[in-house]
């Protein structure tokens, strides 16, 4: 498989002088899916931003893994309401 869009974790893990096992959490909570190439894990360039809030509000906010997931479930749920949002505007723009 091509490692091309994939973002190593040792890598991300190091560079912001943290431990792998974050990772390994976060996907125990669901939040991450973490992809093996060759023995070695990996994310996607897809869930760059979403791995870096959450290391935000975990290591600079100290906020525990059950918050950090709460939260992620909060901003997708806020995601989703905004896009059914612009849809609705968009139909009565239609009308208008």
């Amino acid at each position: 498989m091509e490692t091309k869009n994939l973002i190593p974790i040792e890598q991300f893990c190091s560079f912001y002088k943290i431990e792998t096992t974050f990772i390994d959490s976060l996907e125990s909570f669901g939040l991450v899916e973490i992809i093996v190439v060759d023995n070695n894990p990996y994310f996607s360039e897809e869930q760059l931003a979403a791995v870096e809030r959450m290391r935000r509000l975990h290591y600079e906010l100290a906020i525990n893994l059950e918050g950090v997931d709460a939260i992620n479930f909060l901003l997708q749920r806020i995601e989703h309401l905004n896009q059914e949002l612009m849809s609705v505007k968009n139909r009565l723009g239609l009308f208008e």
